[in-house]
């Protein structure tokens, strides 16, 4: 079911203050695939638009028109078929919005806090890839499966400024095994997986191969799990090096093929765990 009575899809975007990134993401994507997608934005803490996601959408000739910064409070009782966070704090706060049909986590960076417009356009750039391989993964696929999630809630944030240290020649050796870079691919798609939705998704039959490959991951520091009750989420490392989670992303977005199937298949998989937050 749509936020709108429309047969599209329905999509909100999520951010701190709905100011830059979630505004972007939605006129992305309503210029791309708005006779698809019904699509929304929304803030924690929404503050006034920053002139310079104006400009940066101007310069490339994308509309304006009827902009504003809103309070995720707005879409109260509003049912998603996908809400997407674009921020850490987003993410925490609203890891499990009781709204969404599927929930996607995204990890992009603030270009509010550089100097210039560039980074906007940059924000602009990824966002534009993410899109795309958003749209080519769902743009087809109906009766998505509904899944429980519990209300809004706060939890406690990640320093973003406490960044992992990494040796590269570690890292870059995790990534020679297929199952631990489509698992980060997949994480880094979706946000969280646990273990059965990774096995589901590249159609492993054993357990212990996939939690092995978790484990050398999490060791190197590159994902980090939390557990409630009998499930255990994975996600790439918020406190990643910059370098590291470029790579990761780069590497999804262009390599979409590599998982496209993976993606489907957790698309339409029946009686997923479900997504609680961390609050207690």
């Amino acid at each position: 079911m749509s936020q709108s009575n429309s047969s599209k899809q329905s999509v909100l975007f999520l951010c701190t203050e709905n100011s830059a990134r979630s505004q972007m993401a939605e006129v992305l994507l309503r210029n791309k695939a708005g006779e698809i997608f019904d699509v929304y934005s929304a803030g924690i803490a929404p503050k006034d638009i920053d002139p310079r996601t104006i400009n940066c959408l101007q310069k490339f000739n994308l509309p304006i028109t009827e902009l504003s910064a809103k309070h995720i409070a707005e879409f109260t009782d509003k049912t998603f078929d996908y809400v997407i966070t674009l921020c850490e704090r987003a993410n925490n706060e609203c890891r499990a919005y009781k709204g969404a049909l599927l929930q996607l986590a995204w990890d992009i960076a603030d270009p509010k806090v550089m100097v210039g417009l560039e980074p906007f356009v940059a924000t602009l750039y990824e966002l534009d890839k993410r899109l795309d391989m958003f749209i080519d993964v769902h743009g087809n696929i109906n009766n998505l499966q509904s899944h429980q999630y519990v209300p809004l809630c706060s939890s406690t944030i990640s320093d973003q400024d406490n960044e992992l240290s990494i040796d590269p020649s570690i890292f870059y050796k995790c990534l020679t095994d297929q199952i631990r870079l489509k698992t980060l691919m997949l994480t880094n798609y979706y946000g969280e997986l646990c273990v059965c939705e990774l096995m589901v998704a590249l159609q492993e039959q054993s357990q212990p191969k996939v939690s092995r490959n978790l484990a050398v991951l999490k060791k190197a520091g590159i994902i980090t799990d939390r557990k409630h009750g009998q499930w255990v989420f994975y996600q790439i490392n918020p406190r990643l090096p910059q370098w590291s989670k470029t790579i990761i992303s780069t590497t999804t977005e262009s390599n979409l093929h590599l998982i496209i199937n993976s993606l489907k298949r957790l698309a339409t998989m029946h009686k997923r765990p479900n997504k609680v937050s961390f609050c207690s």
